[in-house]
């Protein structure tokens, strides 16, 4: 059975948990648009992740459609992309669980991720909340997945699916397991793709927060970007000439990775360029570059989310294609377990 594919696969996915904001952007799908051309990409909108807390079904619905509109709105090409829901093709479940009998109990313990998320309330989280570092280790191997983008926050998941896929390969090697998942390696992600919150430059821009002004969400209008900018947190002092001295300067240094993100210059020429500078102007100028990027995204996302027949005809096509790519692994990873 051929399992290979011509160019290199590329695996990854966005949570359709909330509103979307430019941290999903610069942080996922701005980088999926870059890769297309280049690699056999599979993006997936992973619903059975977002379950693991409480979801209003109902909003749950219209989440999906919306990761898969903004997915579209800034440039990914369905005909170019594998782009389709985790809940639609159910071997993603199915291979979660035979890793379930894989991955080792000490090896989920050492996930950070659980405990943040979990927080104090922990023997109250659910099951799949401790459980989902294997469901994701299921998404990236089922395509026999070779790169997978990653931020600095998610290496420690990389690191475990690479752990099961080594092991299932060792323990079922006389059974024709020996190489049969490949290691995925990560695609590291620039230092500007970690998008921080507005209000508090040491803690991630989450759809979470109460507060939307810790963010700027794909739907808002120039005005309220305009707003939401102009009263970001910021420090007393004028901006750095060195961009070393952005480490002990939190808020500063968001605001100009989110000005080197949308710019595509470098963070050291953004520095340079406003170096000495009240945040005052350069909050002005941070406004127009995401206001010019942003803008006609969010008219397309609004356009496309109004079209719901159009997302679902892609997500079905999506479904297809993700089937056909998974099929022969999952078949033949029960068969090397001895299912079936």
């Amino acid at each position: 059975m051929n399992l290979t594919t011509d160019r290199k696969r590329v695996f990854s996915g966005v949570q359709p948990s909330g509103s979307l904001h430019i941290g999903n952007y610069l942080g996922a799908i701005k980088n999926f648009v870059d890769l297309q051309d280049d690699y056999d990409s599979v993006y997936c909108i992973v619903d059975l992740h977002a379950i693991t807390v409480w979801q209003d079904p109902k909003g749950l619905k219209e989440n999906i459609l919306e990761v898969a509109a903004a997915y579209i709105a800034s440039g990914i090409d369905p005909q170019k992309a594998t782009v389709f829901v985790q809940s639609h093709v159910p071997a993603h479940a199915e291979l979660a669980w035979m890793l379930n009998c894989v991955a080792r109990i000490g090896w989920l313990n050492r996930i950070t991720q659980f405990k943040e998320k979990a927080g104090k309330n922990r023997e109250n989280a659910s099951a799949g909340l401790y459980a989902y570092p294997n469901l994701m280790a299921a998404d990236i191997l089922l395509y026999h997945s070779h790169l997978v983008p990653v931020g600095d926050d998610q290496k420690q998941h990389l690191e475990l699916t690479r752990d099961i896929a080594q092991k299932f390969n060792n323990d079922f090697s006389a059974n024709g397991g020996k190489d049969f998942f490949p290691i995925p390696e990560p695609m590291i992600l620039s230092a500007g793709s970690r998008v921080m919150s507005l209000r508090d430059g040491q803690k991630k821009m989450s759809k979470s927060d109460s507060s939307p002004m810790t963010r700027i969400e794909m739907v808002d209008d120039n005005d309220t970007i305009s707003k939401k900018v102009m009263k970001a947190t910021s420090d007393p002092m004028l901006l750095p000439e060195k961009v070393d001295q952005l480490e002990e300067r939190p808020e500063a240094k968001n605001l100009l990775s989110i000005y080197s993100a949308f710019s595509g210059e470098t963070i050291e020429k953004v520095v340079a360029r406003f170096q000495g500078s009240q945040f005052s102007q350069f909050k002005k100028e941070l406004t127009e570059v995401i206001v010019e990027n942003m803008g006609p995204v969010r008219d397309e996302f609004l356009r496309l989310k109004a079209d719901k027949s159009y997302i679902v005809k892609v997500l079905n096509e999506g479904r297809e294609r993700a089937v056909q790519k998974s099929a022969p692994v999952i078949s033949e990873a029960k068969a090397i377990m001895g299912l079936g």
